[in-house]
């Protein structure tokens, strides 16, 4: 059990390590706007996220509100 955790935090350290070399040298070595870009698009796609959780639930809700039981 010990292994497998950790081959899996090395597997998350290797993609870690892909992700910020990918924004580095997209900033063209520039650590400050690499870090800033990645801070910029870790918010983005915590944004939509959360829009996404916020229309389930407003459909999950007309869902419960449609199949109510007509009151006798």
């Amino acid at each position: 059990m010990g292994q497998e955790r950790a081959d899996r935090h090395g597997e998350a350290r290797s993609t870690v390590e892909a992700i910020a070399a990918a924004y580095l040298t997209a900033a063209q070595g520039d650590s400050g706007i690499a870090l800033r870009q990645a801070i910029a698009d870790a918010l983005a796609d915590l944004g939509e996220a959360e829009r996404r959780t916020r229309q389930r639930d407003r459909l999950i809700s007309r869902g419960y509100v449609r199949s109510r039981m007509p009151e006798a």
